[in-house]
């Protein structure tokens, strides 16, 4: 070898080049070692995590603003815990890698020919790595030093290509020996079009749009998770047409664009949005994802609308296979189609709603309230409850201003990710998270990691002692009558403000207006730990863009 490495530096080489400066991680025995003699003196920052799914929620907030989040967990008891977080990033297209610390080589071969067993073992050396096969994109054991730079650099690669896990087997008795020392920069791979498909593609496009008289740009998730924010822009720019977004993509573009008109998700929308939709002629629609969250209610226009996503285009009977979005949308731009001159919807003018201090707060009154604090240094968390309504129709105007879970919306992930999201931030960015509080008790221990290190996210937590978004799914016109709530969907009431005494952080409980923007103050001017604010609401009340469902 003409430069020493081994496997454990060589894994962290590699991380660090692709932009990773903080490791979320659980004390482990068969990971402690790596940690501590080689991430450590690295310059990666150690983020000490108080559970798995934490971890894992925290790395996938980390890994949307910096392109690639990571932690390190212990075999199997620590592992499948991480496994709801994994599963959602999956989902999301979210670039995580998962380090799992695994019994040697020795006490492999020991367990599986006698039976003597080292804890965390459940049945043999595969049962970690087949669990993860289907939740990852790449899932290696590296369980040979010579071959540990190729199936490092084959995971990472599928990582930063894919934008999805990967699972890496970092057995303990690997991490000291020597390996081949890194070579170049790991770069994606290059996206591949069938040239037939892309042209026949840009071609009807081109078409559609130039005899269309009210197109409309419906903007989706692989804007982002691709890094084509500046491509679209263009486009619209170039076409002059407006544009709306879905829940899962909610400021990939600034909202304060004049070309933005909203959120396109459903019955929830707003009613400028769903007239735009229904009188637009043609409607493309870049990367979207379609899931019963990102189109509550309402059926899109197949035979109007090309959806151009998962490497392919589709509109009516059409069908193009092998499509890079990148691609697609070069192609367009490079038809120089003329300019529409469309005059856009005009917008109601949001105004600040005169609240009296003593009045009792409504899930809706909250949001129309908590709209002045949003501004363009603001970054908003929304967790998977009747938060999504509220959030839906805020306007963010920081592109990338938005994190939410909704396709597959894992209650109680917006608290710990705001964890990862503010280590990734901007210095002068402040977190906002919404959360119901039924998913807050799932993971309230992330106040504890936020206290520790001093992170400063202001997360509200709507207390109305139900779960109320399973309740609405399942019957939403309770909350229009006198008839109680499934029981299964009753939450045991916490005081949540009282947390901040148990975790050493800052807490309030608020019932009013007055009491709320009272808190709200004080939250703003708290940057030494993270703020607790319950949000006490009546029951029944719900986000008026959710009544839909519920009469």
């Amino acid at each position: 070898m003409t430069e020493s490495c081994t496997v454990g530096q060589y894994l962290v080489d590699r991380l660090r080049q692709l932009g990773l400066e903080h490791l979320f991680a659980i004390a482990g025995d068969y990971s402690i070692e790596w940690l501590n003699r080689y991430v450590a003196p690295s310059g990666t920052k150690i983020i000490e995590e108080v559970n798995e799914v934490n971890a894992g929620y925290a790395a996938d907030g980390y890994a949307r603003l910096r392109g690639i989040g990571a932690l390190c967990v212990t075999y199997s008891a620590g592992a499948l815990c991480a496994v709801n977080a994994v599963a959602g990033a999956y989902v999301e297209r979210v670039p995580l890698v998962l380090i799992n610390g695994t019994p040697s080589v020795k006490k492999t071969i020991t367990f599986e020919q006698t039976g003597f067993s080292a804890h965390h073992f459940i049945s043999g050396r595969e049962t970690d790595l087949q669990s993860f096969e289907h939740l990852t994109v790449a899932a290696v054991r590296i369980d040979n030093p010579d071959l540990a730079p190729t199936l490092i650099d084959y995971a990472l690669t599928r990582c930063i290509s894919e934008r999805r896990p990967i699972y890496i087997e970092l057995l303990q008795d690997m991490v000291d020996l020597e390996c081949e020392p890194p070579e170049g920069v790991l770069k994606p791979v290059r996206a591949l079009s069938d040239e037939t498909s892309l042209e026949q593609s840009v071609a009807r496009i081109r078409a559609q749009l130039e005899s269309a008289e009210n197109p409309l740009v419906w903007l989706g998730v692989e804007i982002d998770r691709l890094g084509l924010q500046d491509k679209a822009m263009r486009l619209i720019q170039q076409l002059n047409v407006p544009f709306v977004t879905e829940l899962l993509s909610k400021a990939v573009l600034s909202e304060d664009d004049a070309l933005f008109v909203g959120v396109l998700d459903g019955q929830a929308s707003s009613k400028v949005v769903t007239d735009l939709a229904d009188t637009s002629d043609f409607v493309l629609a870049l990367g979207v994802w379609l899931t019963d969250i990102n189109s509550l209610g309402w059926d899109p226009d197949y035979d109007k609308t090309a959806f151009a996503s998962f490497d392919a285009v589709k509109f009516g009977t059409y069908f193009g296979g092998q499509v890079a979005l990148e691609h697609l949308i070069d192609g367009i731009l490079a038809e120089e189609i003329a300019p529409k001159e469309r005059k856009l919807p005009e917008i109601p003018a949001r105004s600040a709603p005169t609240m009296e201090k003593a009045e009792v707060i409504t899930y809706q009154g909250f949001y129309d309230y908590i709209q002045r604090y949003v501004d363009r240094n603001t970054i908003v968390g929304a967790d998977a409850s009747m938060n999504y309504f509220g959030s839906l129709l805020l306007d963010v105007p920081s592109p990338g201003g938005f994190i939410v879970q909704s396709s597959y919306s894992s209650i109680g992930y917006s608290a710990p990710a705001a964890t990862g999201i503010c280590l990734a931030k901007g210095p002068d960015q402040r977190v906002m998270v919404f959360s119901g509080d039924g998913g807050f008790q799932m993971t309230a221990q992330c106040l504890s990691t936020q206290t520790r290190l001093g992170l400063d996210p202001i997360i509200f937590v709507i207390d109305n002692g139900v779960y109320a978004v399973e309740q609405w799914l399942a019957d939403a016109a309770v909350f229009h009558s006198d008839e109680p709530f499934y029981k299964p969907c009753e939450l045991h009431r916490w005081n949540y403000s009282m947390l901040a005494e148990v975790f050493g952080c800052r807490g309030w409980e608020v019932g009013t207006y007055g009491e709320l923007e009272d808190a709200v103050t004080d939250a703003l001017g708290n940057s030494t730990g993270p703020s607790i604010v319950q949000v006490r609401v009546p029951e029944k009340t719900i986000p008026d863009n959710a009544n839909w469902k519920a009469r």
